[in-house]
């Protein structure tokens, strides 16, 4: 049984789920349908059964013992040899009720809540070898990033005739990312923090001398937000990413895919990850700023000096230094049979 808790961890999931059905094993996969998970997980043609999700923190804990009980009852009918999750609580509580084990694959520092909640119950917890906490024993590192398993040359091939459906041009657009900051994680977390729309315009206006912004918002509460927003197919975005002269916003998930695309990516954001910590200081592929202005100069700094193959070779380096991580994964669920 897998849990996706996030609409990436379709994507990381994806190869592996494929990779463990031509093996012969049956899978369950259960999910919120958060942001667009749903679609997501629809545009990889997946079933699954999908459980409360609530947004808000106070919803999220009372939520918890709602969907272990949701999540129980799934089980008790599939009757899974193995629970496998992003971290899911939901998942670490009930494996622990059945008798069975719990892997967790995690890359989020800053989810205290979450690995609090699930780490009593949890078997193994497997992270990568950037991930700076210590959490034990039951730690696993390895030497890669979870968006290899889906962005790695070997499982995506980007197409640049994606972009005629959106009307956009190789390397001539920007992405400006707009988080809702509303995860369990993103308490205290703060990023462009703009206040009205005239700083927002402001922004855009110091970036359109590069090329042609675009916005990526879960909010769209402005309406210059609407006049730049973008709304395309998830299936397309990694190639929207891959093209994208750079990527500048409060998202730290697609700036790890930006980076691991080989597009210059800076993360806006009082928070840290260990693998954008990694990616900055060991390959330079991204570059985590507090301070929205310090973004916009570093961000003009690179644009205006010839980064795409500079990027490209830092890009191959890193590709070279790590692991198959589909393989790695799948290995590592398979090993329970062994």
């Amino acid at each position: 049984m897998i849990d996706i808790g996030h609409p990436k961890d379709v994507n990381v999931f994806k190869n592996i789920i494929l990779t463990l059905i031509k093996n012969g094993h049956e899978i369950k996969i259960v999910a919120r349908a958060k942001e667009n998970t749903e679609m997501i997980i629809k545009d990889h043609g997946f079933s699954c059964e999908y459980g409360p999700y609530y947004k808000s923190i106070i919803g999220k804990v009372i939520g918890i013992p709602i969907n272990d009980i949701w999540l129980y009852k799934i089980a008790k009918k599939f009757k899974p040899d193995i629970f496998i999750s992003p971290g899911s609580p939901y998942s670490a509580h009930v494996s622990k009720i059945l008798g069975k084990p719990h892997y967790a694959f995690i890359d989020t520092e800053i989810a205290t809540l979450a690995t609090n909640l699930m780490l009593p119950f949890t078997d193994k917890i497997y992270t990568s070898s950037s991930y700076y906490i210590d959490l034990g024993l039951k730690q696993v590192r390895f030497n890669g990033y979870y968006e290899l398993s889906y962005l790695h040359p070997k499982y995506f091939t980007p197409e640049e005739k994606v972009l005629d459906n959106y009307g956009l041009k190789k390397e001539e657009y920007i992405i400006l990312r707009l988080s809702a900051l509303a995860s369990h994680h993103d308490i205290n977390a703060s990023g462009f923090s703009f206040k009205n729309e005239k700083e927002l315009s402001s922004y855009i206006h110091e970036l359109e001398k590069y090329g042609r912004v675009i916005i990526s918002s879960e909010k769209n509460n402005w309406d210059i937000i609407k006049k730049y927003q973008l709304r395309f197919q998830s299936k397309d975005l990694h190639h929207i990413l891959y093209f994208a002269k750079m990527y500048i916003g409060e998202g730290a998930s697609m700036a790890s895919e930006a980076a691991i695309l080989g597009t210059p990516a800076i993360y806006v954001s009082n928070t840290r990850r260990g693998y954008l910590n990694e990616l900055e200081e060991k390959y330079e592929l991204v570059y985590s700023i507090s301070g929205r202005e310090e973004a916009l100069m570093k961000s003009i700094k690179i644009l205006e000096g010839d980064y795409k193959k500079i990027w490209h070779e830092k890009r191959e380096r890193m590709l070279h230094e790590k692991t198959d991580v589909v393989r790695y994964i799948v290995d590592s669920i398979e090993s329970y049979y062994n």
